[in-house]
């Protein structure tokens, strides 16, 4: 039978083959130490917990709630972004509550793009940042992730090649997969040219409270007059472990503001009420919450650079989020970071994300993340160090998984 429409526009979905071969070695009694999804393992702070706890007992609260987000906590929300990036926003009109960041971009994109719509992507990315438009009947033109002195250069190129004219530029800083981290000049630069070409900007800063070196990243809504063009999209399933209460913001321009609002008033009613009123006690608090999740994530960095780096594996140290962004060890490289993570899995009994699945830029990567405490990192690594270090293991020696019966 023929895939339906929209189904037939997705590729196969790379992670899915990673999950099904770990799936297999658990079945046989491995102990596979998973680095591959971003699903942090930290526990929600109890302040959280038991504010929820505590609402949840009120039968008022079981009923419908609000799609756009109850009043107390969008007001959270434009109190953190005040706090935070020195922004005032209005909570009543460039504010919206998501279920999640993903959730917010997959119905941002269904509200904003009319078929053959050109959206700006980099690549590699989070996949939903470009899927969500495909989804849609938009059009991606790929461009590359690094916020240096080449990227606008590139988004005039893929303007100038673009028809019709894109409708929207997607950023995601501190990045996922890659961890790039954007300055505010950057950010200038990039509302200087969007504004002049009348391109939406579409920002995902998921990952603003993970970081490690440096200042602290900021927003694009910090440059003056980018409120009249973007969105930015928040999560507190990092910031705050709560990934599975499914917590995010849209925040920015009125306009488009609206139009999300619009749209997920026809397709939800909103996050649990407990849980929106557990997310604005979070936000009304006094980061110690916050300061404690960077800190481990900071020091799990430090002992995975260092583990698989003594493993003969170097990583680049990322300077923000929960992920590294790792060059596949050259001897591998033409395996492609498919078969690369496969073969992690069957011969090391380490689980990471194939670069391939960001994107086709991406292949010669493996994402990292630091989802399993030290000790699982260090024991990670001196897996992975039997693995690099057996003769035959090496790529002449091996038969990709896909070719095997």
């Amino acid at each position: 039978m023929e895939e339906f429409h929209k189904v037939r526009r997705l590729p196969p979905y790379v992670f899915e083959q990673v999950n099904r071969l770990k799936a297999s070695a658990r079945a046989r009694g491995a102990d596979i130490i998973d680095l591959g999804m971003g699903n942090p393992d930290l526990p929600t702070p109890k302040s959280i917990v038991d504010k929820l706890c505590d609402v949840v007992r009120d039968p008022r609260t079981h009923r419908y709630s609000s799609s756009r987000g109850i009043p107390g906590l969008r007001r959270a929300q434009a109190n953190y972004y005040a706090r935070r990036f020195g922004v005032k926003l209005n909570p009543d009109t460039q504010i919206v509550a998501t279920l999640g960041s993903k959730e917010g971009f997959a119905n941002m994109a269904q509200a904003i793009t009319a078929p053959g719509d050109v959206v700006l992507c980099p690549n590699p990315t989070y996949p939903i940042h470009a899927f969500g438009f495909i989804m849609s009947g938009g059009v991606i033109r790929s461009l590359q992730v690094q916020p240096d002195d080449g990227f606008i250069p590139a988004l005039e190129r893929g303007v100038r090649h673009s028809i019709p004219k894109p409708l929207a530029l997607i950023l995601n800083y501190p990045s996922n997969p890659t961890a790039h981290v954007a300055s505010l000049d950057f950010y200038k630069d990039v509302v200087a040219y969007a504004k002049k070409n009348e391109i939406i900007i579409l920002s995902d800063l998921a990952y603003a409270e993970i970081f490690f070196d440096g200042n602290p990243p900021p927003s694009i809504l910090q440059v003056p007059g980018a409120i009249d063009i973007a969105v930015e999209f928040t999560s507190m399933s990092k910031t705050f472990s709560m990934p599975g209460w499914r917590m995010g913001f849209a925040v920015g321009n009125e306009r488009l503001i609206a139009a999300l609002t619009r749209v997920k008033s026809y397709l939800d009613y909103g996050a649990f009420t407990p849980i929106q009123v557990a997310a604005t006690a979070a936000l009304n608090g006094d980061d110690t919450d916050i300061a404690e999740v960077r800190s481990v994530y900071h020091k799990r960095r430090d002992v995975m650079v260092d583990a698989f780096g003594r493993a003969g594996w170097p990583v680049p140290a990322p300077a923000a989020t929960m992920f590294a962004w790792a060059p596949i060890p050259e001897p591998y490289r033409a395996l492609g970071s498919l078969e690369f993570s496969k073969l992690l899995i069957e011969k090391a009994d380490v689980a990471v994300a194939p670069g391939i699945g960001f994107g086709e830029h991406g292949d010669d990567f493996v994402r990292i993340a630091l989802v399993e405490n030290e000790h699982r990192i260090r024991q990670a690594a001196r897996n992975i160090k039997r693995f690099l270090g057996s003769s035959t293991d090496r790529p002449d020696n091996v038969v990709p998984l896909t070719a095997r019966r």
